[in-house]
């Protein structure tokens, strides 16, 4: 039985490496977990005995075909939870992911396969991030960052780099959600701002705005 502290250890290793570390080390587990190395260190060697990871001194963590499993499956019941909390009990978007935090620790795989289907089987959360299907299968979308598109393009936004709640309420007081149409009118090259229209109103964002607001182009 894999504890809810290793679950979560398990889950911050495997977004790190979703961010690009192959081999994960125990300072950004311990930057992204809020503890002390040391404790990030006792922490790798139990699941590496328990093979979820492999841990090498000085050289980081990576975690085990098993690892990855129990990762993708806490990812899939955090962001099932994400979407009915959302849809069914009308939580906001910036406040469904703390209270999904606890909802993804739940063990019975009846409860969930029975959420997915009463969900009608979403293929992605409130925050427009893919959810893994029962066999852990994740559907890719091509999006970029909204710094990335260039003036004049159309763009719809697909989600969000940054959940936090203070960025999603920039986000709805500017009017922009999943699904939102805009257009690149401006790009400063002073600051790399970008100028927006969005239903015919103009306004300037934020280098570190466009840096963590995924787009598809229209």
């Amino acid at each position: 039985m894999v504890t809810l502290t290793e679950e979560n250890y398990i889950k911050a290793i495997y977004h790190l490496g979703k961010q690009g570390e192959n081999n994960v080390s125990t300072n950004a587990i311990a930057k992204e977990m809020e503890t002390k190395a040391s404790s990030v260190s006792d922490m790798v060697k139990k699941l590496s005995e328990k093979g979820y990871a492999d841990y090498k001194k000085y050289q980081g963590v990576t975690l085990t075909k098993e690892g990855k499993l129990i990762a993708v499956n806490i990812v899939r019941k955090h962001r099932l939870w994400e979407v009915f909390l959302s849809e069914k009990l009308n939580f906001s978007w910036d406040e469904i992911h703390d209270v999904a935090e606890q909802l993804e620790h739940i063990k019975s795989e009846k409860l969930i396969k029975q959420l997915d289907a009463f969900l009608d089987y979403p293929s992605h959360d409130p925050h427009g991030d893919p959810i893994p299907d029962e066999n852990g299968r994740i559907q890719s979308i091509d999006k970029i960052l909204l710094s990335q598109a260039q003036v004049n393009n159309v763009c719809i936004c697909v989600g969000v780099k940054d959940s936090s709640s203070e960025f999603l309420k920039y986000l709805d007081k500017h009017g922009i959600a999943l699904g939102t149409e805009l257009k690149v009118t401006n790009k400063e090259p002073f600051d790399n701002s970008i100028t927006i229209t969005i239903n015919h109103s103009e306004f300037i964002i934020s280098n570190i705005i466009a840096n963590n607001l995924f787009v598809k182009l229209a």
